[in-house]
């Protein structure tokens, strides 16, 4: 007989808790998950309103280049360093986003099935 289904024969209150252990874990698991998912959404939407922004001040400084040519010197590189700014925060959500995103979910899951499996294997066999 395997020892899995004697096991669940004589003391099935074991096999009840560790599938409460193992669901436990994927909750805990799953919550980190959506934090970083939720996490990652955010980022992504808050880099696409800032180039968006980039986008609508680099037109306004166009246009503002265009029908002012008499500004003074002094005053010009306000211009084209103006969407410069929202720039920067869009790239630094998208390099935070990709960091989030690089996490590995369900890892703690994973090894746990592993090890598992590994028991039940090194049990198994003859």
């Amino acid at each position: 007989m395997h020892p899995l289904l004697a096991l669940l024969a004589t003391r099935p209150q074991l096999l009840v808790d560790h599938a409460q252990a193992y669901a436990a874990l994927f909750n805990e698991e799953f919550d980190q998950a959506r934090a970083s998912w939720q996490c990652t959404a955010v980022l992504q939407a808050v880099a696409l309103c800032c180039v968006s922004a980039a986008a609508v001040l680099a037109g306004v400084a166009l246009m503002l280049w265009a029908i002012s040519p008499a500004l003074p010197v002094q005053a010009q590189w306000v211009l084209p360093v103006t969407p410069l700014a929202p720039l920067l925060v869009a790239l630094i959500c998208m390099v935070t986003a990709r960091r989030v995103a690089r996490q590995d979910a369900f890892a703690n899951l994973r090894r746990q099935i592993g090890s598992d499996m590994a028991i039940l294997r090194a049990v198994g066999s003859p």
